[in-house]
């Protein structure tokens, strides 16, 4: 067996490959992250208005949602959706996919942030006789998003390093560029070792901009 020789040169040529699907890698959760902060703001909307059967219901499905794998989730919305006459793209099918699975996590960031709120400041503002939709829009909701933010920016760096299972379901993702390439020149280590290299790079630059708003939500409390 010969000994593994790095090759430079082959790194060049696979760089632009992994680049074009780093681009629909980060698509994709920009898209998802868009759409899982807006459902989880519904779902927990949903859970504190404490309205019957409905409030328990949407409980259950958030539990249901954050105790099946995420791969489970993709698959039904790729494979079994177009059963029931909704047939969606592979991206789309992705976008759907990270945003109901990471929806769940972000509707228990904003209860955490909601229920943070001190109950004097409830209790002070509807003594006042001020309107519940600008206690919840100009007292409340400004207060939870500055402590949540944080919070959701870890949630997208971790949408990020899951769109690597979206290559299961043909989506021509980082991931799935780089075993495209490894698999038609039988070389792994280099186009594997960049993908490694990418996620690194970005999550790394995303964490330091959370820390970032971290240190700014703590100089505002």
């Amino acid at each position: 067996m010969t000994g593994f020789q790095w090759d430079w040169g082959y790194v060049w040529t696979v760089i632009p490959h992994l680049l074009e699907g780093l681009k629909i890698t980060v698509a994709a959760t920009v898209l998802g992250s868009v759409f899982a902060f807006l459902l989880g703001l519904i779902w927990t909307a949903l859970r504190l208005a404490n309205i019957p059967i409905i409030s328990p219901l949407t409980n259950l499905w958030v539990s249901f949602i954050r105790g099946t794998p995420f791969l489970v989730q993709l698959y039904f919305v790729f494979y079994v959706f177009p059963n029931y006459g909704l047939t969606l793209s592979a991206m789309m099918s992705g976008v759907v996919g990270l945003a109901l699975f990471y929806s769940a996590p972000v509707s228990e960031v904003y209860r955490a942030g909601i229920e943070g709120v001190a109950p004097g400041q409830w209790e002070a503002s509807l003594t006042l006789g001020l309107p519940i939709r600008r206690v919840w829009f100009r007292i409340v909701l400004p207060q939870a998003f500055r402590v949540v933010t944080p919070m959701l920016g870890n949630t997208t760096i971790s949408m990020f390093k899951e769109t690597a299972l979206l290559s299961t379901i043909t989506i021509a993702e980082l991931m799935a560029q780089a075993m495209d390439i490894a698999m038609a020149q039988y070389r792994f280590i280099e186009p594997l070792t960049m993908v490694g290299v990418l996620y690194f790079c970005v999550s790394y630059i995303s964490a330091k901009g959370v820390r970032g708003l971290e240190k700014w939500s703590a100089a505002r409390g």
